[in-house]
């Protein structure tokens, strides 16, 4: 049987199993995959435009700033600036660079001018879990595999830990839809099931539609899909090469739409920026400290609070994981890990299970990173040859478990149809004994292995309200409307409260500091430095602070002071607290009395040096 070989249906799809005109059974999976996603989501939905999940909190504030301001350009009827000083004023942000969820902003901008940023991102992180989950099915489906595994394999996928965990903040992870489909165009075009110029059409379309959901995921998806493409030419090298010439074209025509669509999006992302040295650094800030994001072996095994099955231990192993919260990513749970290994090795000389399994392997090998783990020196592990190539080097490996996840739901699914259909064959069937009934063995297993996986319900909270005198205070300092206005607390990549309240109102709309990506600043501070932070704004913000940091920086002096009123420019001070308070005393001493005074909040008019 070669690669091109049509997919079979397995014996035990009955002819009213098969989709078809009249079939009720995709728009049961699909209903099963709502009501799922509906599930984790509930707690949101009693007040969706002032509930959102816990866990990451600035990371979803960040996501509310980026989601008004693509409203904002549909609303001047232009699409979102990809080099903006709406953030970083007077400088700029390269969008590119950052989860700026392009794409799904500028489609959900109806959603967010109705009922605001909150909403519109509380629909992305249901239709992220629920649209995961069915095109995986879709592309299971396509495979051969049977209604009820492809839904097992589909849920397996788009209810993962790993995709549930990056539920928490990261919705250009979550919304992990396209990945399946650019696995399946790129199969369907290097085993011949594809037309070539057609799939690569598709495929090049599904690749620019990523790069402006999230340009992370595309890197990973690439990634995956090289794993998928070194696997198939290990295992069926002629099959693979045979007629290279049609495979060359589709996978040519992907690159030329793909370019055509994304080309001036590479193009402002990467001019001025060297690719072998320049892009965001794959490190992140964690507890006051840079940290790189990697698989830690026992994360696939404890499982955390988030899965219904866990103890007070596992959860408590599980909350002291040394990278942030969202990055516990790799539980599958033992049944399941055991599973995996049983049907990758008795159903080894099938090539579909072959080449998922040695994929889901692999992947999960990537994903562990190029760090030391215990004794075992970073060396020894592949990432660490591929964590300093141009791109890779922005890429944060533990991600990989979303796309090592859909690999293991390809191998449950086509396992789970091919135990039935040896089972079957050998007429050892009695559907009058459990026993004996290879459906209800065979997928009651399925179901103990995935069980550990049911995920909880996110844990919500209420968003940072719109403080009382915010916006009446913007008004009345009388500014242009592209004014750069210094917002105290200064936003940055731990105090993002501005930024929620600008996607609530809409001002100001160049805004000094921000939670941002620098790629043009070397090494970790391009990531982990999320915009900076500089001596005043670090002085202001632990004056405005109602509680005291245990250790209060300096106060800067007054060089300091106007070397960075220089640089920031600022049009206007908006500051939130009270006259008699620390900040307030501080603000009036440098720029003397307040022009606008509202509940807490003063606001100084000022000239274009800022002084």
């Amino acid at each position: 049987m070669g690669l091109a070989t049509p997919a079979v249906k397995p014996p035990q799809e009955t002819a009213e199993e098969r989709p078809g005109p009249r079939s009720a059974w995709p728009y049961l999976v699909m209903a099963a995959y709502v009501l799922g996603a509906l599930y984790e989501t509930i707690r949101l939905w009693a007040d969706p435009a002032g509930r959102a999940q816990s866990g990451d909190r600035n990371d979803v504030d960040q996501a509310s700033w980026f989601m008004r301001y693509s409203a904002q350009a549909v609303s001047h009827f232009h699409l979102p600036a990809l080099v903006t000083g709406a953030m970083n004023a007077p400088h700029t942000v390269n969008l590119m660079w950052n989860t700026s969820l392009l794409l799904p902003g500028v489609v959900m901008s109806p959603v967010t001018w109705v009922a605001g940023p909150q909403v519109s991102l509380n629909l992305l992180l249901f239709i992220g879990l629920a649209g995961s989950a069915a095109a995986m099915y879709l592309v299971l489906r396509r495979w051969g595999a049977s209604i009820l595994s492809a839904f097992l394999g589909g849920a397996l996928y788009g209810f993962s830990p790993a995709l549930i965990a990056q539920g928490i903040g990261h919705y250009h992870l979550v919304l992990a839809i396209v990945p399946p489909l650019m696995i399946d165009a790129l199969l369907r075009i290097v085993t011949g099931r594809g037309h070539a110029i057609r799939t690569g059409i598709w495929l090049g379309v599904l690749a620019a539609a990523q790069l402006f959901i999230g340009e992370e995921a595309l890197i990973d998806t690439c990634v995956a899909g090289a794993v998928v493409l070194i696997v198939l030419i290990a295992c069926r090298p002629k099959d693979v090469l045979a007629d290279a010439r049609r495979k060359v074209i589709g996978l040519g025509s992907a690159v030329v739409v793909a370019l055509i669509l994304s080309a001036r999006a590479i193009y402002v992302q990467f001019h001025g920026v060297s690719i072998a040295k320049g892009g965001a650094y794959n490190i992140v800030m964690h507890n006051g400290k840079p940290t790189h994001l990697y698989t830690i072996p026992y994360a696939w095994v404890v499982p955390s609070s988030r899965v219904l099955l866990h103890t007070a231990g596992s959860a408590t192993v599980a909350n002291n994981y040394p990278q942030p919260s969202p990055e516990y990513l790799a539980y599958l749970g033992i049944p399941l890990i055991i599973v995996l290994l049983a049907a990758g090795i008795y159903f080894w000389r099938l090539l579909r299970i072959r080449v998922a399994f040695l994929t889901f392997l692999l992947l999960e090998l990537l994903s562990l990173g190029g760090q030391p783990i215990g004794p075992y020196p970073g060396k020894l592990l592949p990432w660490y040859w591929l964590q300093n190539l141009p791109v890779l080097k922005s890429t944060l490996p533990d991600r990989l478990c979303i796309l090592a996840d859909g690999a293991a739901a390809a191998v449950l699914a086509f396992a789970l149809d091919e135990a039935v259909k040896r089972w079957q064959a050998s007429g050892k069937v009695r559907m009058d004994t459990i026993l004996h009934n290879p459906y209800i063995v065979c997928y009651g297993i399925a179901f103990i292995a995935l069980f550990p996986l049911f995920p909880t319900p996110y844990n919500v909270s209420s968003v940072s309200s719109v403080p009382a005198g915010y916006s009446t205070t913007f008004d009345q300092l009388h500014l242009a409307s592209n004014a750069s206005v210094l917002v105290v607390p200064v936003p940055n990549g731990g105090v993002t409260a501005p930024l929620r309240w600008y996607a609530d109102r809409g001002v100001p709309q160049r805004m000094i500091g921000g939670d941002f990506i620098d790629a043009s600043l070397s090494g970790h501070a391009s990531r982990a430095g999320r915009a900076g932070i500089t001596v005043l704004s670090t002085y202001l913000n632990a004056l405005q602070s109602n509680t005291r940091p245990q250790y209060m920086p300096p106060a800067p002096t007054q060089a300091q002071i106007v070397a960075q009123m220089a640089a920031w420019k600022p049009a206007a001070i908006m500051a939130d607290c009270p006259v008699n308070s620390e900040l307030g005393q501080f603000l009036i001493k440098e720029f003397g009395l307040p022009q606008v005074h509202n509940a807490n909040w003063l606001g100084w008019r000022l000239n274009s040096s800022g002084m």
